[in-house]
Formats: structure tokens, sequence, C-alpha cells
């Protein structure tokens, strides 16, 4: 549904003032903090209380990216950096190519450092911006909007869904307030800012908690992980080289000189480094193993 007018918005649950706030400009400064972080306790409440709905959208996700989907974020303001924020961390972490999860702000990359709120008004860039992507069916698409009434966002869930692409909607209103045609509806109800309106702040948290969420679950189901290690991690820098080291060294039991030995020999792999060390066999044939169990290492290990 797409908002009917931008004046009647005063009734949703962010827009409305918080009365624990009601003295924030004659609070302490140790009180001032003190009352984030009580009211942060809520960003915590409203995860648990959708956690079904992550679920069901982390196994829908993960489903679409093993057929050779795509996962977008789309959004506008702090919604949509969020989502850009979050889609730019896949590739160190989970060593992704940088097409498999993609950020989309309304203005583009220069609303990351400059304001273009205006453009989240038209529901048809929204769109169009589905038509740029080429979404198509194994695509998912998920709409991040703190007050649920973005058309840019609106314009793109209907767009994707015309697309067969299967949709997922992320705000911090109530669905009564707001509704959503997308295939899986995400309400994380924070209540009212302590800023009045500034949705940057706990639903701007709760957002970054789902995203978190979401993203780590689906490379969890994907084989990006083994226990809870990164171990396709891309090592592309001092810190990512150690974190690399530390869980070769961590998982079998080499010193530093042997685990960077055994790195290199794998092509800076961790994986493949350590299928190599604890099955005794070369790079390639290492390889070749974790190719036929889809990349998953704990499969690859169980097949031998």
């Amino acid at each position: 549904m797409t908002p009917e007018s931008p004046n009647t918005r005063a009734h949703l649950l962010t827009e409305q003032v918080n009365v624990n706030s009601a003295n924030l400009d004659r609070l302490s400064t140790l009180e001032l903090v003190e009352l984030f972080n009580r009211e942060d306790v809520n960003t915590l409440d409203a995860i648990a209380s959708a956690k079904q709905e992550l679920a069901q959208a982390i196994d829908i996700i993960a489903d679409s990216l093993r057929q050779g989907g795509r996962l977008f974020y789309i959004g506008a303001g702090t919604s949509g950096r969020l989502g850009v924020l979050d889609a730019a961390e896949c590739p160190p972490t989970f060593c992704t190519e940088p097409e498999l999860v993609q950020g989309i702000l309304a203005g583009g990359i220069g609303a990351l450092i400059k304001s273009s709120e205006g453009l989240e008004d038209i529901a048809s860039d929204g769109a169009q911006a589905m038509v740029e992507h080429q979404i198509g069916q194994h695509d998912v698409v998920v709409g991040i909007t703190a007050g649920g009434t973005t058309p840019y966002v609106h314009g793109a869930i209907e767009s994707a869904k015309q697309r067969g692409a299967q949709t997922i909607f992320i705000a911090c209103v109530p669905a009564n307030q707001v509704a959503s045609i997308a295939d899986i509806d995400i309400r994380l109800p924070v209540g009212p800012e302590i800023l009045s309106g500034s949705t940057r702040l706990k639903s701007g948290t709760v957002t970054k908690m789902a995203l978190n969420i979401l993203s780590t679950g689906t490379m969890v189901k994907l084989g990006k992980v083994y226990g809870n290690r990164m171990v396709d991690v891309a090592v592309t820098n001092t810190k990512l080289l150690d974190r690399a080291l530390q869980i070769i060294q961590d998982l079998t039991q080499l010193d530093r000189d042997a685990a960077s030995e055994l790195l290199s020999a794998s092509n800076k792999s961790v994986k493949v480094a350590l299928l190599m060390h604890w099955n005794q066999i070369d790079r390639s044939t290492a390889e070749a193993i974790l190719a036929q169990n889809h990349g998953q290492l704990r499969s690859a290990v169980d097949s031998l």
C-alpha cells in the first residue's frame, strides 16, 4: 500500500512524542545517557517479537541465493544507508561477490553523505530501480522504512513482486498503521523516539540489528561459517590476515609460522587451508572437494 498523503503521519508510532523524554533539554549529561540506555532496551524486545518473521526471511533469502539469486536492500535516509552498510560488509566478512548483496539508496551514492530526503517521495523511482537492477524471480528485495510510509520503498516492493521476486518489508510501526503487500512483513516497534521523530535513534538501532541477523543468518545457511568462525573471510588487509591466521591456529593447533605457510599454500583460503591440513591433501584436491559440497566446509569434512 502506498501512503495516501504526507500529511497523515501524526498517528504513526515513530512520530509520537515520548513522555519519558519530555524534559530532555533539562537533563544532566549522565541522566541523558541513562535515558538512552533505558529506551534502547525496547530494541531487544522488538527483535524478540519478530523472531518468527526473521527466521522465515533467512530461509527465503538463503534458498534464493542458492538458486543464483541476489539480495537487495532498498530504502531512503537512515534506513537506506543501513542497507548499504550491511551489503558493503558482506564481501570482506563472507568473501561474497559484490553483486550478491546490494544496497539501493534513494538518491544514489551521493545520498550516503548528503541528505536527499525529497527523493523518497517518488514511488516510480523505487520501481525504476528494480528495472535497472534487472530484478528477477530468484532475487529477494528487502524494503526498509522506519515509519513504513516511504513511497520509494513501496514502489520498489510492488515492482519487485510484479517481476517475480520474493519481497520482505521492515518497518518500526505496527501493520494496522501502515500495511504492506510484501511476502514477509517484519515489524519492529520500538516506541516513540527520545528526540521525537528522529528515527535514526531506536528505529535505526533495531533496523541494524535486524539486518545483522538476516545477512549473518543467511551466510551461515550458505556454509560461509564453520562453528562460529568466519572461514570465508577475505584476506585483504592486515586485520583480516591476522583473523584468518588465528582461525587456522585455533582449529589446527599449528603455530603462527606454520599457519602462515598453510594459508599461503591454500591461496589465502581459510576453508581450503583447513581441509588441506585435516586430510593431508593438496590444494587442488581440497578445492575440488569443496566445490562438490557447494563450498560448505562442514559437509566437505563429513564427506571425508
